[in-house]
């Protein structure tokens, strides 16, 4: 005797209850009833119904499953060759979806909404994502990371674009005064790593002088900012650190006159008559 109606509904994942309608309809007709009427499904049954559940996995409608398995010109290779070839498909296509999908986490990890292309348009050879995990591991913590992610989050790609060449002008300014001979703390440079303070400041998170200076820290003993300023000009992320660094100085000597003179005024003040 051939298999019950439970147990081939156990083999093919399906219901009785799928298995009765598909008798109802003419679609799969067990080939043995026993002597009580039951149904039994034979070795050729279980072919068919194979068949039948690799149609409607690839979408094709009862009816139109039911025409192609009885076309008397079609043969069980041919259908499994074209179940193959649509199957191959499907399953190149949603290696592409899942590979859009696993982009798509990372641009929203890193909170940068742009496409892989659009982010290759804008960034380079510098991957940004590649700094993603490190980022948040170092700083995630913190409100100034929260700050950034949010930032980055809502811009575009030409956000970004002008954004990119905003940083490149103020990198390229930094490497002329260097290449001019100036000194890391002259007047000219300070303004410029003053620049590149502010420029963090408004577009990444507030960035105060001493934050600025461990950023700068970081560009030399990191050696993949180190490689990516130097690849502007040789030694430039030393110089750049150096002229954080005198740029703080001179922001706490500003500090200090103003203390003195306040202080001076309030020691004017308290001895005048």
């Amino acid at each position: 005797m051939g298999h019950s109606v439970g147990q081939v509904a156990g083999f093919a994942g399906i219901t009785v209850r799928t298995l009765h309608h598909y008798d109802e309809i003419g679609l799969l007709v067990p080939g043995e009833r026993t002597a009580a009427g039951h149904r039994r499904y034979t070795d050729a049954d279980l072919d068919r119904l194979q068949q039948i559940l690799f149609h409607r996995e690839l979408g094709f409608p009862l009816e139109e499953v039911a025409v192609l398995l009885d076309d008397p010109a079609a043969d069980p290779i041919t259908l499994l060759r074209r179940q193959h070839a649509v199957l191959t498909a499907r399953i190149g296509r949603l290696t592409e979806m899942a590979t859009a999908v696993e982009r798509a986490m990372e641009a929203r990890k890193m909170g940068i909404s742009l496409t892989p292309e659009e982010r290759f348009e804008v960034f380079g050879d510098f991957d940004p994502e590649a700094h993603a995990e490190e980022a948040e591991h170092r700083w995630g913590s913190t409100e100034a990371y929260r700050e950034s992610q949010r930032r980055a989050a809502a811009r575009t790609k030409e956000d970004w674009q002008a954004l990119t060449r905003e940083l490149d002008e103020i990198h390229r300014a930094v490497a002329d005064r260097m290449a001019a001979g100036d000194a890391p703390d002259a007047p000219g440079v300070t303004d410029l790593a003053e620049r590149h303070r502010l420029f963090i400041s408004r577009t990444s998170y507030p960035c105060d002088h001493g934050m600025h200076s461990r950023l700068g820290e970081m560009y030399v003993q990191d050696e993949r900012f180190t490689a990516t300023y130097d690849a502007i000009r040789p030694g430039l992320a030393r110089y750049l650190r150096d002229a954080i660094a005198a740029n703080e100085e001179r922001e706490r000597e500003r500090e200090r006159a103003a203390n003195a003179v306040s202080t001076e005024r309030g020691e004017s003040g308290s001895s005048a008559p």
